[in-house]
């Protein structure tokens, strides 16, 4: 396998990993009320309360708010559905970059500021909405772990950019 070959590769398979974690977070974001009720059983075998009492009161308030907004106004978890629909539809734009990675540089470079973006929203908003602290910079992970394959692809197509070619009409040759 040649060094371009072996780029390309490994600019898919990072891409992929990337999408497959984006459509995973998108796709629980559906069954959000009845999905909290598995983990609040798990951790209640598992004897959290004792061991962890102000992550088991979070996961409660969380899961009876979810209730009460599902059985008074279903209507409000309309909004979570359009936050799934939005992390399938931007999983979808990095088809882009898995195809062509050096034209479509910008949508690994537009992921990499979402991604940051992540950090100042859970800050603000956070304790806007009366998210714990503790809560909130597990949220801010989600950027900073999001960003590092983002970071990969993004050095990678680089290195590829400059393994093309120039042929004769100021375009690049792409294969």
């Amino acid at each position: 396998m040649n060094d371009r070959a072996a780029l390309l590769t490994g600019i898919r398979r990072w891409l992929a990993l990337f999408v497959g974690c984006l459509v995973l977070s998108g796709a629980t974001a559906f069954p959000l009320v009845h999905e909290l009720h598995w983990p609040e059983s798990a951790l209640r075998a598992l004897a959290v309360p004792e061991h962890l009492p102000g992550l088991m009161a979070w996961i409660v308030r969380v899961r009876d708010g979810l209730d009460a907004v599902d059985a008074e106004h279903p209507f409000v978890l309309y909004g979570t559905d359009w936050l799934a629909f939005a992390h399938l539809v931007i999983a979808v734009a990095f088809y882009g970059p898995y195809r062509d990675p050096v034209r479509n540089v910008w949508v690994v470079e537009f992921g990499m500021i979402a991604c940051a973006g992540i950090v100042p929203l859970a800050l603000v908003c956070g304790p806007v909405r009366g998210i714990p602290l503790w809560w909130s910079v597990l949220d801010m992970s989600f950027g900073i772990v999001g960003v590092v394959p983002l970071y990969v692809v993004h050095r990678k197509t680089r290195r590829l950019e400059t393994l093309q070619e120039p042929c004769g009409h100021g375009r690049l040759v792409h294969g």
